[in-house]
């Protein structure tokens, strides 16, 4: 298995949040494997009003968006589900990353069923906050090192031709709407809604 390295991450979010399409985001969990191919992602950067760090505020809350590249950065939403972002920026940046919005599911599909308490396929990670449950990713998982063998990691997973990936405006900021820094798989059954 070809895991992402480290260089990949320190580039603008916006090319990681593009460039991650396809790639597995995995789970170890003991001895179950889950795993999914990403196909919905968003880029946020310090420089953008839509970012928790935007304008250098750091809080403890988002201190994991400013630490080194390739770390998760989890985080409540709406005090209800967590979300994964990648920490992911261009040096020039402070702060930055990449929210995991929605995965094909690929491998662990009973235990993520199990963990989403649903037997339909397309309801089990097609939106950040189901995709977490389905991984069992949670605040715990809030700074862990994706290039440590932490059993939190990304790797190569399969090529998104140009021509399939969609650039739109991100879903539910109030601010910033004008980037186009939302990015999916035409097509694909999984992406969120």
């Amino acid at each position: 298995m070809n895991y992402l390295t480290s260089s990949f991450y320190h580039q603008d979010a916006v090319i990681v949040a593009k460039e991650l399409l396809g790639a597995l985001l995995i789970h170890k969990i003991g001895d179950t494997v889950v795993a999914g191919y990403i196909v919905e992602t968003e880029a946020y950067c310090s420089d953008d009003a839509a970012c928790h760090a935007y304008k250098g505020r750091k809080t403890l809350r988002n201190a994991t968006l400013f630490g080194p590249v390739a770390h998760a950065y989890v985080y409540v939403s709406y005090g209800i589900h967590f979300c994964i972002n990648i920490v992911s920026r261009h040096p020039s940046i402070i702060a930055g990353g990449v929210l995991i919005r929605a995965l094909q599911p690929v491998y662990g599909i009973e235990f993520m069923q199990k963990m989403r308490n649903t037997t339909q396929l397309k309801n089990l990670t097609s939106g950040p906050g189901k995709l977490t449950q389905a991984l069992g990713i949670t605040l715990q998982h809030n700074g862990t090192d994706l290039l440590n063998n932490s059993g939190l990691f990304l790797a190569q997973g399969i090529e998104i031709a140009e021509s399939d990936i969609i650039a739109s405006p991100r879903i539910g900021i109030s601010q910033a709407k004008e980037h186009l820094w939302r990015f999916y798989v035409k097509g694909n059954p999984f992406v969120s809604k």
